[in-house]
């Protein structure tokens, strides 16, 4: 039931040592004020203190064109070559690692009556589930139901098929077709001996379907969606028409269906609320109902068992999850009756509902459970409460004793209350093989201890991730894991506020940085609400045009205001034009004043400057590579710069 919880992080054990060590970030430093003493009230600010804010954004984009870009590709070009037979060791490297551990391709199967219906190299297939006349399953010759390869119309050679939804009676499929992170088509597929493709939406995020002629979608249009549509499917031709729509830019919005194929789920949410509407498909000719109005700072989900709704949510006295029920017939708030409370500092991983009994995955201290109760009889569970410790998940496969002076490459991410991925990736084998020390450091704003780990570094108080990091970098350093001269550190998208950070108060802490796609201006995306995410990632970094406490703290933390002349570690971004998430003007001025800095502070002092690279690259978007050539020859470039940095 990840649909609800959230995608089930998967554990792979047996590979190499792994160790889980804390940290306690208040013992090893002091605790500083969270604003600049310099910073000026909202009070003092001219009445048009936006508009001015907005202008000098404007102006800074049309300043950064393809004069400053153009100057950059030749910079990195000047020092690439620097690493350039290290990059070709290791893509070689990676080839011979990776394909050790290459599996087949696993495909999900859609399982309806007499038929099912799965996806493989670019085709959707059908065949009978039980055979056909005297033939065995295995032996049947699947029938294509669409092949990328009939779309003409696709252009690209990265389309691959996502979403799959099958109409009640199979009458028509709908599948959806990405090329990108951001955009997708839907095609719909008429069933029949002879499938043909009926009908194509532009520009479809998510869908599902409401009866055999009707499918409800929901369309993404600058990483914003807010209406959900119906399209009727009849012999004359086919129609949309608007049956929901989200006025708050806040919000997004997103389809479901509940696991007994009951209701479709209209999900709006935001950062810290949700609204949840019905769309009952034994009444198909009925509005959508509301289950409970939004309420600030309360989530929930929905699902449907037994002519009960089962609401997953943070609403309540305690400051996790828990399972609610309601009657349909009553779904608000006030009917709600506690099933299951999630305690504190527990994690609830995923849920699935039986018929009478759920099924919670859940994570305290680095450890996983599988709690299993009736539904007629619930229970809770009972977690032992620990201080505020900050996890590290260590591998490594050097002995304890040697490792003082192995290299070590720390991981941080800390925002929106996502889990640090600790998948096993195959290219991390090429530096543990090595030597290499692999840190993961689960600090505040990320999710691994529940809700309320991410609440302690969110809004005002973000910057005690940035604490946290620098506790656990000092902290693996005084019990003998590396040292600061054979340390790097590497970070995401909004990891990069942490890594950025750290760069600025604790230099010294590490000898270079890898970052992908980093968000490292807090402070002027954020005060531009014409950026397509800029109003929904209020309620994770706060308004700093309205709050003049958000302002100051954003000011005080954000890694672009904060560079100074000062020593740093030697640097390595990789940006990706098509990036709408995080735009690559922001990463050129960022990059721009922090070799502006290196080269002022190089002025006063001797010894080598640090490299401060970006690297742009014309393909992939937020999410990096799509082809898996491309995906090799980036973490060969990356490897190859923490090779050389590190002198290794």
């Amino acid at each position: 039931m990840h649909r609800v919880v959230g995608t089930l992080q998967k554990v792979r054990l047996g590979i190499h040592r792994c160790w889980h060590i804390t940290a306690a970030p208040g013992g090893l430093f002091r605790s500083r004020s969270g604003t600049l003493s310099g910073s000026r009230s909202f009070t003092n600010l001219p009445r048009n203190f936006k508009n001015l804010e907005m202008e000098k954004n404007k102006s800074c984009r049309e300043f950064i064109g393809e004069e400053h870009l153009n100057a950059e590709l030749k910079y990195y070009k000047s020092k690439s070559h620097k690493y350039s037979k290290l990059q070709d060791w290791f893509k070689r490297k990676l080839e011979e690692v990776c394909n050790q551990y290459v599996s087949n391709s696993y495909s999900s199967v859609i399982q309806m009556k007499d038929f099912e219906y799965f996806e493989e190299d670019g085709c959707i297939y059908r065949r009978h589930q039980n055979g056909m006349l005297f033939m065995p399953k295995g032996d049947q010759i699947p029938e294509v139901v669409l092949s990328l390869d009939q779309l003409q119309f696709l252009q690209t050679a990265e389309a691959q098929f996502q979403q799959i939804r099958v109409s009640p009676n199979q009458k028509y499929l709908a599948s959806s077709i990405s090329s990108s992170s951001d955009k997708s088509i839907c095609i719909v597929v008429k069933l029949g001996p002879k499938p043909e493709v009926v009908h194509v939406l532009p520009r479809a995020f998510n869908f599902e379907w409401g009866t055999d002629n009707s499918l409800f979608y929901t369309n993404l249009e600058k990483l914003q969606s807010h209406q959900v549509l119906k399209l009727l499917l009849e012999d004359a031709g086919a129609t949309s028409e608007m049956v929901y729509k989200e006025n708050d830019p806040r919000f997004f919005v997103e389809l479901a269906s509940t696991k007994d194929g009951r209701f479709i789920t209209i999900n709006s949410n935001s950062k810290n609320s949700s609204e949840v509407w019905l769309f009952d498909r034994m009444y198909p000719q009925n509005n959508p109902r509301i289950v409970q109005e939004r309420v600030s700072g309360v989530i929930y989900l929905v699902e449907h068992q037994r002519n009960q709704l089962y609401i997953l949510t943070n609403y309540g006295a305690t400051e996790e999850y828990r399972l609610m029920k309601a009657p349909i017939s009553s779904p608000g708030m006030k009917s709600w009756q506690t099933v299951y409370e999630v305690k504190e500092r527990t994690k609830l991983l995923d849920m699935e509902l039986f018929k009478d009994h759920c099924i919670m995955i859940l994570k305290y201290s680095d450890h996983l459970y599988l709690h299993v109760f009736s539904l007629d009889e619930p229970s809770t569970v009972k977690c032992i409460q620990d201080g505020t410790l900050v996890p590290i998940t260590v591998f490594h496969k050097t002995p304890f004793n040697k490792m003082n002076k192995k290299p070590l490459l720390a991981h941080v991410y800390g925002a929106y209350g996502i889990d640090l991925n600790v998948d096993f990736k195959p290219e991390q084998m090429v530096l543990l093989e090595d030597g290499w020390i692999l840190a993961y450091c689960h600090v505040r704003g990320g999710g691994e201890l529940g809700l309320s780990w991410h609440k302690a570094s969110r809004l005002d108080k973000k910057q005690v991730g940035i604490y946290d990091l620098e506790a656990c970098l000092h902290h693996l350093h005084s019990t003998g894991y590396s040292n600061p001269r054979r340390t790097a550190l590497t970070a995401n998208s909004a990891g990069g506020v942490l890594a950025g950070s750290l760069c600025n108060v604790s230099p010294d802490s590490v000898r270079a940085v890898v970052l992908r796609a980093p968000f490292l201006d807090v402070l002027n995306t954020m005060l531009d609400p014409t950026l397509p995410l800029t109003i929904e990632e209020q309620e994770e970094w706060g308004d700093p045009l309205s709050d003049q406490n958000i302002f100051k703290c954003i000011q005080a933390y954000c890694p672009y205001q904060n560079i100074k002349p000062q020593k740093y570690p030697s640097v390595f971004i990789t940006a990706y034009k098509d990036d709408n998430r995080v735009p690559l003007s922001g990463l050129l001025r960022y990059t721009r004043k922090l070799r502006n800095a290196v080269a002022v502070k190089a002025c006063n002092t001797t010894g080598e400057l640090p490299n401060i690279i970006l690297d742009i690259q014309p393909g992939g978007d937020h999410f990096g590579p799509s082809k898996w050539e491309e995906s090799i020859h980036e973490v060969a470039r990356h490897y190859a710069f923490l090779y050389e940095e590190l002198e290794l």
